[in-house]
């Protein structure tokens, strides 16, 4: 999926926000710093976390040690907890 920028020419959508006087002066000075308008800057600023966030809940990196070790858990046999075999016995407390 390609990052979506401000710089999509069909916009639709309208979004409102509140900021601190504190913070917008900072998102101005910014906008100003990057040679965008401040509607263009807080867009990249805000799609670019939102594409992280949502990257960060799919995606890891390993390098090759991580990855066979990672593997090598997944593929070991599974071990036998006493403690959590007698809570999955147990009656739960609402019964």
């Amino acid at each position: 999926m390609p990052p979506v920028t401000a710089t999509v020419t069909a916009k639709s959508a309208r979004l409102g926000l509140r900021a601190a006087p504190e913070q917008e002066e900072i998102l101005r000075r910014a906008a100003q710093a990057s040679h965008k308008s401040l509607t263009e800057f807080i867009l990249d600023s805000a799609c670019a976390a939102a594409e992280q966030t949502l990257l960060d809940q799919r995606y890891f990196l390993a390098g090759k040690a991580e990855w066979n070790a990672f593997n090598a858990l997944l593929d070991r046999p599974a071990k036998s907890k006493a403690g959590l075999r007698k809570l999955v016995q147990s009656k739960a407390p609402w019964e």
